[in-house]
């Protein structure tokens, strides 16, 4: 079971309410084990690689219209 851990930047983050959309649309995601955002749009999230992706997150994160996602510092 490896864990993946990544920071992604995502704009559309910029009040405590889109923080809690974030939360719900992640809420229940099949295989993430944890996930934090902060006001800049940087989310940490972790997640068991054997049941999930790094895609398969970034589709919730859009579908919840949560654009442009990419990993920090790309």
């Amino acid at each position: 079971m490896p864990t993946v851990t990544e920071t992604l930047h995502v704009s559309g983050i910029r009040c405590e309410r889109c923080v809690g959309r974030l939360a719900v649309a992640l809420q229940g995601f099949e295989g993430l084990e944890s996930a934090n955002a902060n006001l800049v749009g940087d989310v940490t999230v972790s997640w068991d690689a054997d049941r999930t992706s790094r895609d398969e997150i970034l589709a919730v994160l859009s579908k919840a219209g949560f654009r442009e996602a990419a990993p920090v510092g790309e």
